[in-house]
C-alpha cells in the first residue's frame, strides 16, 4: 500500500506539501497541486484516516449501539440515524448487542478505541453499571428509545406509556372487555410503561383485568407466538394488544394455527408501526411513530451536541469547521424529546360481536 511518502517521491515534493494537499491546509500551486493529485491516482493512494482524525481531532463518525439486529424496529432506526448522519457529512459505526450486557460494554470500548465524534445507543435489557459506563465517556451521547436510569444524557423516545393506553382504548371502544396483553421483559422500563399504558385504560372503563390476562414474554415474533398461545388456551381473550409489531405478528400465527379468524373471532393490535406490519395478512393495527424518522431525530440531536461542545466537523449545524475558533464550547442543558405516539387502524382490528348482544358488560372470566 502506497505511503504519503511514496507520493510525495513520484510529485518530486516534500511529504508535508502532499499532506497540505490532501488536507487543504495551506495554499499550493495549481501546477504543484496537480503533480500531487496525479501521483495520487497513479499509486491508488488513499490517505490515513487515523492520522487526519489526529490531526482534525475529528472522525467524522459516529457509533450506533443497538439490542438486537433481528427486530425490524432497530433495523429501521439504524436506517434513520445513517440517514440523518450522511446528510451532515458523519458516518455510522454500527454495533448489535444481542440484548447482552457484557456484550455491550465491550462494544462500547470498541467504539470509544475508534475515537468517535459521538455516540448514539439503544441499551440492552438491565445492566446495573451502564449508566457508569456511559458517564464516563468522553464523547457526546444520546439515549435513543430505552432511557437508562442514573445517567444525565439526552434521550430521544416515543411516550411507551401513551402508546399501550391508545391500544387499549381502542380495543375497548370497538366493544372488547376480555382483552389479553403480551409483553416484553417486564423488567425493561419500555415493557412497564406500555403495560401501565394497558393498565390505565382497563381501569378508566372500570374493568377488572383477569388473572393471567397479561403474560410476559420477549420482543420478537416467537415470543409473541408463545404468548399468544398461552392465552388463547387459558383466558380465550377477543383482543390482544401486543408489546410491540413482531410479537403481535407472532400472535397472527398463533391465531391462524388455531383456526382463528382475525379480526372476526380476535381483533390484535401491536406497537412501533414497523414496515412489516403494512404487509402481514390482515394488516397489523397499531400504535406508533415512524421508526426511521426516529432514528433520523436521534442522529440530528447528536450532531447538534457535538457542535455545541466544540467535537467533530459539525457541517451541516455550524458550518464546515462547526465552532468559529477561539469560540468556548456552549453549555446546552439535556434535552428530553418524547415524541407523541399515533393510532394506525388497519385490517387486523374490528368491533366484538358480542358486544352487540350487550354481553360486553361481563369482565374477563
Amino acid at each position: 500500500m502506497a505511503t504519503i511518502k511514496d507520493v510525495a517521491a513520484v510529485a518530486g515534493v516534500s511529504f508535508t506539501t502532499v499532506s497540505h494537499v490532501v488536507n487543504n491546509s495551506r495554499p499550493v500551486s495549481a501546477d504543484v497541486r496537480a503533480k500531487v493529485e496525479h501521483a495520487i491516482r497513479q499509486l491508488n493512494y488513499v490517505p490515513s484516516a487515523v492520522a487526519r482524525s489526529l490531526k482534525a481531532r475529528s472522525t467524522s463518525t459516529i457509533g450506533l449501539l443497538v439490542p438486537n439486529t433481528t427486530n425490524p424496529y432497530f433495523a429501521e432506526m439504524a436506517r434513520g440515524v445513517e440517514d440523518g448522519c450522511a446528510r451532515n457529512g458523519y458516518c455510522v459505526f454500527f454495533c448489535n448487542s444481542d440484548d447482552d450486557p457484557v456484550k455491550q460494554r465491550n462494544y462500547l470500548r470498541v467504539l470509544q478505541e475508534k475515537r468517535i465524534d459521538g455516540l448514539i445507543v439503544a441499551s440492552a435489557g438491565e445492566d446495573s453499571v451502564l449508566a457508569q459506563t456511559l458517564s464516563d465517556a468522553r464523547e457526546p451521547l444520546v439515549i435513543v428509545d430505552r432511557n437508562i436510569e442514573g445517567l444525565s444524557a439526552d434521550l430521544v423516545q416515543i411516550d411507551h406509556e401513551k402508546g399501550g393506553y391508545l391500544a387499549t382504548r381502542h380495543l375497548l371502544e370497538l366493544g372488547h372487555v376480555k382483552i389479553g396483553c403480551i409483553t416484553g421483559p417486564i423488567s425493561t422500563a419500555v415493557s412497564a410503561m406500555r403495560v401501565h399504558g394497558f393498565i390505565r385504560a382497563m381501569a378508566e372503563r372500570g374493568i377488572e383485568i383477569a388473572p393471567g390476562a397479561i403474560v410476559e414474554s420477549d420482543f420478537s415474533g416467537a415470543g409473541g407466538y408463545g404468548a399468544a398461545s398461552t392465552l388463547f388456551d387459558t383466558l380465550q381473550p377477543t383482543a390482544i394488544f401486543a408489546g410491540n409489531d413482531m410479537m403481535g405478528i407472532g400472535a397472527l400465527r398463533a391465531a391462524a394455527e388455531r383456526g382463528m379468524k382475525v379480526p372476526r373471532d380476535v381483533s390484535i393490535i401491536g406497537f412501533d408501526d414497523i414496515e412489516l406490519g403494512h404487509f402481514t395478512y390482515p394488516a397489523l393495527s397499531t400504535v406508533g411513530q415512524s421508526v426511521r424518522a426516529l432514528g433520523e431525530m436521534a442522529a440530528q440531536t447528536l450532531i447538534e451536541r457535538i457542535v455545541a461542545t466544540g467535537n467533530g466537523n459539525g457541517s451541516a449545524v455550524a458550518g464546515q469547521h462547526g465552532r468559529p475558533p477561539g469560540e468556548p464550547p456552549r453549555i446546552v442543558a439535556t434535552r428530553r424529546r418524547v415524541i407523541a405516539p399515533r393510532l394506525m387502524v388497519r385490517e387486523s382490528t374490528a368491533p366484538w360481536a358480542g358486544a352487540k348482544s350487550g354481553s360486553a358488560g361481563l369482565a374477563a372470566a
